[in-house]
């Protein structure tokens, strides 16, 4: 995707491999810039500390976490140690735990002094293979926005077509293209008419931070809105669908996505709007059926909630405190959202029902 017309990924190889360059997104939007990750800690502090964040892309670096952690040693035992400290970091986005599998099958059966190599390109291919997975969710997508766009009311068929987003899921949160804001990108230039309702997705904001710096960048129309303005907008038909990522979706079709989608589903379905989500198979956790019960849900640091990060009016990027001194915060990260309240998945094998049949159908279990 773009930044001020250069095409760029989030994540990639430089010094030979011997080092992976990511975008620290902790500075956006405010500041552009990358940062090196020469080691397993790096790459695992990058992940814990969200320099890098979005289930696909927490894949990828895991990934090449492990082909740094190998570089150092290749061994049995480091090899598993760098494995389970890469897992800790985020508990619930499921493509961490799928791509670090993937890794290390690829390289256990191999001898030590060949690991490493294996690892830079496996974890090369999951990158690869994710920016063509997110394109083709992009294509899906933008063929549900045409069609619900020849559907709606003659009163609105000749304005932008408005779609409401929470969070961020964009190229930011994939290596490119992203997995809901895909399906945008591809209307925007395919010419289709668009506006972004942009949820600023307290509390860290990646809406009002990462999504907007994103669709600013690639010229889409766009507003940012409070979390809670979601449910007005659709009760005065200013939203013609909804669309959001995931970070781990159930066999059944249960969806875990940044706190505050549960809320955003509710008010579609008593508002009739159609609810879309936007995933990549690597997102798919086919071991749990109930995503309530089942799905870990990471709890993070109080002071997200307690603080809040921008810039002021001399330009420099500080924190301040938004709370009493000595009120409680309770931050967790992400809530479930029901398979039934869900219109449909988009994946890159096409739109399925939220369910075990629907799913079933398209990855054939």
């Amino acid at each position: 995707m773009n930044i001020d017309g250069t095409p760029w990924r989030t994540i990639g190889l430089e010094e030979g491999g011997r080092s992976v360059w990511v975008i620290d997104q902790t500075l956006l939007p405010h500041r552009f810039a990358t940062r090196s990750l020469t080691s397993l800690e790096q790459a695992a502090e990058a992940i814990r500390t969200m320099v890098v964040r979005g289930a696909p892309l927490i894949g990828v670096t895991g990934a090449y976490g492990l082909m740094l952690a190998l570089q150092a040693d290749p061994s049995d035992g480091a090899l598993q140690a760098a494995f389970e400290q890469l897992l800790s970091t985020r508990p619930t986005a499921v493509n961490l735990r799928w791509a670090l599998e993937r890794v290390r099958e690829r390289v256990v059966p191999l001898p030590p002094e060949q690991r490493a190599a294996a690892a830079q390109q496996e974890a090369g291919l999951i990158a690869d293979e994710d920016v063509a997975m997110c394109e083709a969710i992009g294509e899906h997508g933008l063929a549900i926005f045409q069609q619900l766009a020849a559907v709606r009311p003659a009163e609105r068929r000749h304005g932008p077509f408005n779609v409401l987003t929470h969070c961020n899921a964009g190229w930011l949160a994939t290596v490119d293209w992203g997995t809901a804001l895909a399906p945008i990108y591809k209307a925007h230039r395919a010419g289709m008419p668009i506006h972004v309702w942009v949820d600023e997705t307290r509390p860290r904001n990646q809406g009002a931070s990462l999504t907007a710096f994103e669709l600013g960048r690639e010229g889409v129309p766009h507003t940012v809105i409070v979390d809670n303005a979601g449910g007005h907008l659709m009760q005065h038909g200013q939203v013609d669908a909804v669309i959001v990522g995931s970070d781990r979706t159930t066999a059944t079709g249960d969806v875990c996505n940044k706190i505050g989608t549960y809320l955003k589903a509710l008010a579609a379905h008593d508002n009739g709007v159609p609810f879309y989500v936007a995933l990549p198979a690597s997102t798919i956790d086919w071991t749990i059926d109930d995503g309530v019960a089942g799905i870990p849900i990471e709890a993070r640091s109080a002071e997200e909630v307690t603080h809040i990060q921008g810039r002021g009016d001399a330009g420099g990027i500080s924190a301040v405190q938004l709370t009493p001194d000595g009120s409680a915060s309770f931050n967790p990260a992400f809530d479930v959202t029901p398979a039934r309240l869900v219109t449909g998945l988009i994946t890159e094998r096409g739109v399925a029902p939220a369910s075990a049949a629907g799913l079933g159908a398209l990855y054939g279990r």
